[in-house]
């Protein structure tokens, strides 16, 4: 029954994709929706950027086993990064009215930028995207007898067929479907992990002492990583193309900017649930607190409750966790396709060529992200990494370029480059605190030296104030 379900929620996602294709005209449609979401959808398809495999199964495996400080990162850090986004980083960028985020270093800096950010963005997006292979792979395993190398390879094949299809209209319409199934699911296990136990006291006084300190110790070492781990999302998601993508499909400046705060209220608000679950089924169930504590929430839910809790359930996480991976899989593809081929062949090809060459793009980045997920199946680690590769690259060059007059071509360059040389060495190194903090460090001080020693002589430069008076 549950496993029929399942196989019913994927044709229907297949199918929504499908019909998402008769709105694909050019690769405008397939990578922005053509500019027409409402705020529903919008804010929506906001909240879905990472609520799927990291919150539901990453950050209550560690919720366990770190309490509060251990997802800081996320919920709170992604939160962060939507509402950081709304303030000082939207209105800038929607007004440029172009395609992907390395368009937007592109009219800042110039090409050159626009390749370099582009060559550091791509990778970024292999460990993403095999993250939530990764946590499909763990749900097809729970309900049926395959191998979690089996579920990545079945999950990969399922999003890539969806995604190829309809794009950014496909992702958009699926995200509203799974928000709502989502919410309905994860209140709907609250309730019934909250009856099961007694109440709400019971599942909170079983935690373990520590569990909900906020704030860290009162030493400098602590305070580091505890700021280190709110930016990793915070600020490390900035610059990237799968936040940039969902923003600028708003109908709207209005829309795009409400669409940020509502999704990162909601996202912090709805992201505390699966961590309160965890800990319910730890408190009822200590039977299934597993060696792989990313299986906790599905086996619980497969053991102690009805066939139609399940079917919520799981369909809502499959729903969920496919529109991320769809979107993973798009922003690489159209980072590759806008600023690495078009500006090279962009006279010889056609729109229809580029629509074509984005959908390949899909296929080869899955391919890379299939084989990464063999080799590493924690969800948590997959995606702080690839948030944290950005972090140390390319919020610096993006944030200087918007917000300071002297920030040259030159100076971006340096910061994304040694920024991103320091983080790789320093991860050789055994530090108390988090590498990312001394190469984010690195970056900002690159940008200022590069952009002091060699300054800006473009007359496209564009900054804040000027986007102010446009």
């Amino acid at each position: 029954m549950l496993l029929t379900a399942i196989i019913i929620y994927i044709l229907i996602t297949v199918a929504i994709g499908a019909w998402s294709s008769k709105l694909v005209k050019n690769s405008n449609d397939f990578v922005l929706a053509g500019r027409q979401l409402p705020l529903f959808l919008s804010a929506s398809a906001l909240f879905a950027t990472w609520f799927g495999s990291e919150t539901i199964f990453g950050a209550s495996s560690e919720y366990l086993d770190h309490g509060l400080q251990g997802v800081i990162e996320d919920p709170f850090g992604g939160a962060l990064c939507l509402i950081l986004f709304g303030v000082f980083y939207l209105k800038p960028m929607y007004r440029m009215n172009v395609l992907t985020i390395g368009d937007v270093y592109k009219k800042i800096f110039g090409k050159r930028v626009e390749f370099f950010a582009s060559i550091f963005m791509v990778p970024v997006y292999f460990g993403y995207v095999a993250a939530q292979l990764v946590a499909l792979s763990l749900i097809f395993t729970s309900v049926a007898e395959i191998s979690i190398a089996q579920g990545i390879i079945i999950s990969a094949a399922i999003v890539v067929f969806y995604t190829f299809l309809g794009g950014m209209w496909a992702i958009s319409i699926t995200d509203f479907i799974q928000t709502t199934l989502i919410v309905i699911g994860l209140v709907w296990v609250t309730v019934l992990v909250v009856e099961k136990a007694g109440g709400i006291m019971p599942i909170l006084e079983s935690a373990p002492e520590g569990s909900f300190q906020f704030f860290p110790d009162p030493d400098k070492i602590s305070w580091l990583n505890y700021l280190g781990a709110w930016i990793i999302l915070g600020l490390g998601s900035i610059p990237s193309q799968d936040i940039y993508q969902r923003v600028m499909a708003s109908k709207s400046e209005k829309i795009a900017v409400q669409s940020t705060y509502l999704a990162g209220i909601f996202y912090v608000t709805i992201g505390l649930l699966p961590l309160f679950i965890a800990l319910g089924a730890k408190h009822l169930y200590p039977e299934i607190y597993l060696e792989n504590k990313q299986l906790l929430l599905p086996q619980m839910v497969l053991l102690h409750s009805g066939v139609h809790v399940q079917i919520l359930f799981f369909g809502a996480l499959i729903s969920a966790i496919m529109s991320t991976t769809s979107s993973g899989l798009l922003a690489p593809s159209a980072i590759v396709s806008e600023n690495l081929i078009r500006p090279y062949f962009g006279n010889r090809l056609s729109d229809k060529h580029f629509l074509w060459i984005l959908r390949l793009n899909i296929i080869c980045i899955a391919i890379i992200a299939t084989i990464m997920a063999q080799w590493k199946t924690n969800i948590y680690e997959l995606v702080a990494n690839a948030s944290i590769l950005m972090l140390v690259s390319l919020f610096v060059p993006l944030t200087a370029g918007l917000y300071w007059k002297k920030a040259s071509e030159m100076g971006a360059i340096m910061s994304i480059v040694f920024g991103m040389i320091t983080y790789l060495g320093l991860l050789l190194s055994d530090l108390p605190y988090y590498p990312h903090l001394p190469a984010l460090g690195v970056s900002a001080v690159a940008m200022i030296l590069g952009s002091v020693l060699f300054p800006v002589n473009s007359k496209n430069h564009v900054n804040l104030s000027k986007n102010k008076a446009s």
